[in-house]
């Protein structure tokens, strides 16, 4: 057992900022830290539950709030380098940690004594004097202990508890079987044959790809940015077929990677939990807490896009078989084929194409670019922290201030695919915002899974790859910015169908001529991107939309629909029902979906996105027309509707509920119309209405 005084988990964390010692901690660290994490944890919550004083705001929920902070340390650091930077040896203590951190957490909201006091805190609420931020804080943490058990019957919460450990387990499982498939596979392409069609930046992605797993040929990976383009360009269609079947069969192999049995069990064990809470079905716990509320409005607005979509796809379909034809293919369209012929569709009749495209969007540039309308909209700034101790060389630091100049925070940015990393791409936090206690500013960091050129070249990304980021940074942005007093609602603590408004808000501005005109310069020439071919990509944005919003939207449904049923009526064999409800729902053959359940990391690696896949449509409507009151004042870059934002939506946290922190920036209601305009999902005659 390693000594305390020799842990540096346990040790003062002295690297600039705070970060934490990336370059002294091993895996072995963090199973002693957690042991004196959680029983100084457990200490720290005895205390207040024994708290001789009457039950009030600041001796039980403010202190409960400050509670934890070396539990909370720990734990943001471990997840963020189990997603990251995952060791075998950082995966195996994953797996034997989660089980009892998961019986930590039930520790905490099933302390008898101290649920008593926060119960006493809530019942008197109204009668205390407490300001709109101090009230949100008591209800949203006595709704936390009200949904985790505390108010179940002592068998009843037992079960609870012995549900929850499990499903740290299951899902911890199921995240490192993904990565397991995702770092085993390589379609290596080794004739100039193989990469026909391809064009140079693939190759040279699939050569690095190659290089950095010490094989003598190209690769391709099931990294997003490198199958897609694959998918996209190879004129070799036995090639994209194999790829289209390993990116979507991951977890779904017979030996120890194989998630089907483990989304049988997460699914049943989600559906006992609901049942102790008393609700029909996962869905409808789940929903009770969001802007949604039920499954109703979740179904209105996956079933209008969806037909939408489908005949959007439809029109998109008839472009693609009129140029199949013409070239003389006659088969099947299979999933594999679309995004081939599309990109077709997409040079003949946009003009577009993408290794035309690509080497105006050098990550490099891109990076400033989102910086710069960070700067212009908010006045906030990113200087690089040169020499910080980070876990990867790829990672960089930024230190963040505000318009005065003051400190607000720290970025991390880590762009690259690695097999040691899961797929996707995401926002964390390594610390959070709050002035409970003390100020301590936020640790924010941006992953995403892009395609690293080689040595002494330029990264270039696609248009898609730009959104991705812009959309992270987003995210990163309403950490960052977060202004509140108590840790529980910081940042992006919110109700999960709001927390993707600040990000998908900000891909907007990753679309704005003004933006491209300044930042997308040609990487060789250094010439800006041509108007004209803005104007270009611009229209061929709709090209498509159907397409993507199929997959999308596939999946969403098929997570509400596993989510929404009670425990008796769960199938045997969820990958089978996941199946039947795609066809029943008529789900085009060739579009595939964007997850599949075996994979469907959303659902099965946590529990954040589970019943609540849907949420990135609610909150694009959300976005589109939040995006408008700039529109509506004549400038992406207005000041007073930048201020509104910024106070109302990227700082203000958790501190009121969604709906009205929408209303107070944008004066009203959201409506659906924006959005529906911005996929092309309106037909003519609603959209002139």
């Amino acid at each position: 057992m390693l000594q305390h005084a020799t842990n540096p988990l346990l040790a003062p964390w002295t690297a600039p900022h705070g970060l934490p010692p990336f370059d002294q901690i091993s895996a072995e660290h963090f199973a002693p830290a957690f042991e004196v994490a959680m029983q100084q944890h457990r200490d720290e919550l005895d205390a207040i539950g024994a708290h001789e004083a009457e039950p009030d705001f600041e001796n039980t929920i403010a202190a409960f709030d400050r509670s934890g902070r070396l539990m909370n340390r720990l734990e943001a650091c471990f997840s963020n380098l189990a997603a990251s930077e995952a060791t075998a040896e950082l995966r195996d203590a994953q797996r034997a940690l989660a089980p009892r951190i998961a019986a930590h957490d039930n520790a905490i909201y099933l302390h008898e004594p101290l649920f008593r006091r926060i119960d006493a805190v809530w019942q008197r609420r109204g009668q205390l004097g407490l300001d709109a931020q101090q009230l949100r804080l008591v209800e949203r943490i006595h709704l936390d202990f009200v949904r985790t058990g505390a108010r179940l019957a002592s068998e009843a919460r037992a079960r609870h508890a012995q549900i929850m450990e499990r499903l740290a387990t299951l899902t911890t499982q199921f995240g490192q079987n993904v990565l397991a498939d995702e770092s085993a596979y390589r379609l290596e392409l080794r004739t100039e044959e193989d990469q026909a069609g391809l064009p140079d930046f693939v190759r040279a992605a699939a050569r690095e790809a190659a290089r950095e797993r010490q094989l003598p040929h190209p690769v391709i990976t099931l990294s997003r940015s490198l199958v897609v383009p694959f998918l996209t360009f190879s004129a070799r269609r036995d090639l994209r077929e194999q790829a289209w079947r390993a990116w979507t069969s991951r977890g779904e192999h017979a030996g120890p990677t194989d998630n089907r049995a483990l989304v049988h069990e997460i699914l049943a064990l989600r559906a006992e939990r609901a049942a102790l809470h008393g609700h029909a079905s996962f869905a409808d716990f789940t929903l009770a807490d969001t802007m949604a509320g039920t499954q109703a409005a979740v179904a209105n607005l996956l079933d209008d896009v969806w037909t939408r979509a489908v005949d959007t796809m439809g029109r998109e379909r008839a472009q693609i078989d009129a140029l199949r034809a013409e070239a003389g293919d006659t088969g099947t369209l299979e999933p594999w084929d679309w995004r081939y012929w599309a990109e077709q569709v997409r040079q003949r009749h946009y003009a577009i194409d993408d290794a035309e495209v690509k080497p105006y969007f050098a990550l490099d540039r891109m990076v400033a670019a989102a910086f710069d309308c960070a700067q212009r909209l908010f006045g906030v700034q990113f200087t690089e922290l040169a020499g910080a101790p980070l876990y990867h060389p790829d990672v960089k630091a930024y230190e963040v201030r505000d318009a005065q100049g003051q400190p607000i925070g720290v970025f991390l940015h880590d762009n690259f695919a690695r097999p040691s990393k899961r797929s996707g791409a995401w926002m964390s936090a390594y610390r959070v915002q709050h002035r409970n206690g003390s100020t301590v500013l936020p640790i924010i960091v941006n992953n995403n899974n892009f395609a690293k050129a080689a040595a002494g070249e330029p990264t270039l990304l696609s248009f898609d790859d730009v959104r991705t980021l812009f959309h992270e940074f987003g995210h990163g942005l309403h950490g960052l910015l977060s202004s509140v007093t108590y840790e529980r609602l910081s940042g992006t603590a919110v109700l999960r169908d709001f927390v993707e408004l600040p990000s998908q808000l900000y891909e907007h501005w990753a679309t704005e001529p003004e933006v491209l005109q300044r930042h997308a310069r040609h990487v060789h020439t250094g010439e800006p991107i041509p108007q004209a071919l803005i104007q270009r990509l611009q229209a061929a944005e709709r090209f498509g939309q159907g397409y993507e919003a199929v997959r999308y939207v596939g999946s969403a449904l098929t997570d509400m629909a596993a989510h929404a049923l009670p425990l008796a009526e769960l199938p045997a064999d969820p990958v089978a029902f996941e199946a039947a409800v795609l066809a029943q729902r008529g789900l085009p053959q060739a579009a595939g979906v964007n997850h599949r359940f075996t994979h469907f990391q959303h659902l099965f690696a946590g529990h954040g996105y589970a019943a609540g896949y849907y949420v990135y449509l609610w909150a694009e409507v959300l976005d589109a027309d939040a995006y408008g009151a700039f529109a509506e004042a004549g400038s992406p870059f207005d000041a007073e509707v930048a201020g509104r934002l910024l106070r109302h939506i990227y700082a203000a946290g958790n501190t009121v509920a969604p709906e009205q922190a929408f209303a107070a920036f944008r004066g009203r209601g959201p409506q659906v119309e924006p959005m529906l305009r911005q996929r092309g999902l309106l037909q003519d005659t609603e959209a002139t209405a």
